[in-house]
């Protein structure tokens, strides 16, 4: 359904909006590394690290600009009048959030704090306090107070951390994202953010070398969810889901739907609350995260 996904939207170097899957309506993108630094290399990711970044830096009074502009088409409806979005079902047409995702990990960027308060200043400008503000993260740097304080003015700001999860053991995790960052890291973190405010858990499988991903692996991962849930993070939800886009490897392709589903059946059977989607379908106008 979802099968264009491009994070350039006209001229802006920062901002573009989508329809999210995941957000099952509007959601406008911040980029804050359109240097497409990031601390992961993950095999499944969509951005072309070939081709050199033509922005480096954030110009924050642009990106203010940027996101204005975007946040008045979509509070007055007159992006549903623009393509490819003139296309999209009405059940789509609602603004779901404004999300941190980008070209890289956006609390890498040193000024995340005040990109947050940006945020949270022209949704208050707009007088819509409702949209939500979504960190889609790899939660490797959640431990850092300045990104901790982030989160807690987050909090305060209708804010909703989305963390990746794709494993279930550090062979598999490291098969994946390609980092020298130990996955106790990023089970300590979410743990953390988790036990601070409820959080939603990404999590993304695939075929590798036209291979799903094994059983041992699959109940390892469930077992993680179940160790952090027991031990105290407040997992509102987990999305089950698969690549919807060009990845950074060849061998990497969809995960088939019954596959998916069954994976998120054993989320369901532990008890937590799932959504899985599937993979890109022919003839979509739209676009997702």
């Amino acid at each position: 359904m979802f099968t264009l996904h491009s994070r350039s939207w006209r001229d802006n170097r920062y901002v573009y909006p989508v329809i999210s899957r995941r957000s099952h309506g509007l959601s406008i993108g911040v980029n804050l590394n359109p240097d497409k630094v990031c601390n992961f290399d993950c095999i499944y990711c969509c951005v072309d690290r070939s081709v050199p970044p033509t922005v480096r830096h954030v110009d924050m009074d642009l990106l203010r600009r940027e996101l204005e502009h975007l946040l008045e088409l979509a509070c007055s409806g007159q992006i549903w009048t623009i393509p490819p979005f003139d296309q999209t079902e009405p059940t789509l047409r609602r603004i779901n959030d404004v999300a941190f995702s980008g070209d890289g990990e956006p609390t890498s960027f040193r000024q995340f704090p005040q990109a947050c308060e940006l945020v949270a200043g022209l949704l208050q400008k707009v007088s819509r306090p409702d949209i939500k503000i979504v960190l889609i993260t790899n939660a490797t740097l959640l431990h850092l107070p300045h990104v901790r304080r982030a989160l807690e003015f987050l909090d305060r700001h209708n804010g909703e951390i989305w963390a990746k999860l794709d494993a279930g053991t550090e062979q598999y995790y490291r098969l994946v994202e390609r980092t020298r960052i130990p996955f106790r890291r990023v089970l300590d973190n979410i743990l953390a953010a988790g036990r601070a405010r409820p959080i939603v858990i990404q999590s993304l499988f695939m075929n590798i070398h036209g291979q799903p991903p094994d059983q041992t692996e699959i109940r390892a991962y469930v077992d993680r969810l179940r160790e952090l849930r027991d031990a105290g993070c407040q997992i509102k939800l987990v999305q089950v889901y698969t690549v919807a886009r060009r990845t950074a490897e060849a061998y990497v392709s969809p995960l088939e739907p019954a596959r998916l589903r069954a994976i998120a059946d054993q989320v369901a059977a532990i008890g937590l609350p799932v959504e899985s989607y599937e993979g890109p379908a022919e003839g979509s106008p739209t676009l997702s995260q």
